[in-house]
């Protein structure tokens, strides 16, 4: 354990070290400014080992605030060694409207291909990834938005997929939707209700024991995915409760980076 826990320190070293950019995600008007800001921390791998695959990171918190080094940028080095390029957001707090975090994240899924040439990536080969509630949105983004905006594939950790108050996690729903949403925002962002074949390709994680987001969240999704034909990779660990992102103390931590590692060079 002790040198997992250097190599998961030198990582975390190296991830800082790697950081070329911090960029505001909106230069001009803000849409929904409710005062936060939205960024973008870059993460470029070395040049001669680039797949020009980018992936846009969004950590989890609620809702409510953001697990920014776990669950965002302790994972940057972990792609760029595999030569993808990491794009960790910080994304505004939706304090009720969802529109301002799914704003960020496909501004910031636009900007990345906008600017394919410069991080030296290809713009059809862009995934979002999250954990918790930025499992959620990452998920959202998968199944709702169009063009641009939408990923190549996705992969979550442990997520929030519904807003079913039965098995949601009510502070995630609570902070997205607004104290006493209405069922119509309820079934448009329980995301296993949206799936269709033209959802892209997902890698799900999460542990059985989570007391946080309950395990049938990720399950539900994975099914519908494999009912609607879409490719889909499911891993449930026996235990490690909820959170685990990049900890090196985690039971399955070495588990989950080579089945990730397998899944990413699948395709």
């Amino acid at each position: 354990m002790k040198i997992w826990n250097i190599y998961y320190s030198i990582s975390f070293l190296l991830s800082l070290a790697l950081t070329q950019d911090v960029i505001d995600i909106w230069n001009e008007e803000v849409p929904y400014d409710n005062g936060d800001k939205a960024q973008l921390s870059i993460f470029l791998p070395n040049a001669n080992i680039t797949t020009k695959r980018a992936i846009i990171i969004c950590p989890g918190g609620g809702y409510d605030h953001l697990a920014f080094e776990n669950e965002g940028t302790d994972w940057a080095a972990y792609f760029n060694e595999q030569g993808i390029a990491a794009f960790v957001l910080k994304y505004r707090m939706p304090k009720g409207n969802p529109l301002v975090p799914i704003s960020d994240a496909e501004e910031a899924i636009k900007i990345v291909r906008r600017n394919s040439k410069e991080y030296n990536i290809d713009a059809k080969q862009v995934g979002i990834m999250g954990s918790s509630a930025g499992g959620h949105l990452a998920s959202t983004i998968a199944t709702h938005s169009e063009g641009d905006a939408k990923p190549d594939f996705h992969i979550l950790f442990y997520p929030v997929i519904t807003m079913d108050p039965s098995f949601t996690h009510l502070g995630s729903m609570k902070n997205f939707l607004g104290a006493d949403p209405k069922e119509d925002l309820i079934k448009k962002y329980s995301n296993d209700l949206q799936i269709t074949n033209e959802t892209p390709k997902v890698f799900i994680s999460l542990s059985n024991d989570d007391g946080g987001v309950p395990p049938k969240n990720g399950v539900n999704y994975y099914i519908e995915c494999n009912l609607h034909g879409v490719s889909a990779s499911l891993h449930i660990y026996p235990s490690g409760g909820h959170g685990w992102g990049y900890r090196s103390t985690f039971d399955y931590h070495l588990e989950i980076l080579e089945e990730l590692k397998i899944w990413l060079q699948s395709f």
